[in-house]
């Protein structure tokens, strides 16, 4: 039973250097589901980006979901989201980029454990609001996002391609 129950137990921690390959895999794999919304000269632009975890690493925190001895989960936090070079939140905000579950790990909470984190590291700075950006097409993340209180904030928009719109949320701590 012991064995069963450390299988299971889950872990939230910064990712360690040694683990950035298997990071960006797991990044890659949760969003896979995604491709066929994109133009395949645009897709294959987006996967080298959001695999990138290196290049990310001096102005965010990639926090990873580990579950028996695999990573399981992860998400970029950027405690001053202004850095992000995507989103250009004000200055002041973090921002919350790449929430990502890998498929075999996914229904089991590991998300909102990702997302707890990423606030209670916020309040624990005195970070009074986070920003993150999702799309229609992840619409389990945006129902998710929503339940935990982030609301919209159209004005931080932005459309990477005509008749796409990546929708800006908020939380307010």
């Amino acid at each position: 039973m012991p064995d069963a129950m450390a299988k299971d137990r889950l872990l939230i921690r910064d990712a360690r250097p040694r683990e950035l390959g298997e990071a960006a895999r797991v990044i890659r794999d949760a969003y896979l589901e995604y491709e066929r919304f994109f133009p395949p000269e645009a897709w294959k632009s987006y996967l080298d980006d959001i695999m990138d975890v290196r290049r990310r690493r001096n102005v965010s925190e990639l926090i990873i979901a580990e579950m028996g001895g695999k990573i399981a989960g992860a998400v970029t936090l950027y405690p001053d989201g202004f850095r992000s070079k995507h989103e250009s939140w004000p200055r002041g905000w973090a921002g919350i980029r790449l929430l990502a579950i890998h498929p075999a790990f996914r229904g089991r909470g590991i998300s909102r454990a990702l997302m707890a984190e990423c606030i209670r590291r916020c309040r624990e700075r005195g970070i009074r609001t986070i920003g993150l950006h999702t799309a229609k097409i992840m619409a389990v993340a945006q129902g998710m996002y929503e339940r935990i209180g982030f609301v919209r904030a159209p004005e931080y928009d932005f459309h990477p391609r005509p008749g796409t719109v990546v929708m800006a949320y908020r939380l307010e701590l």
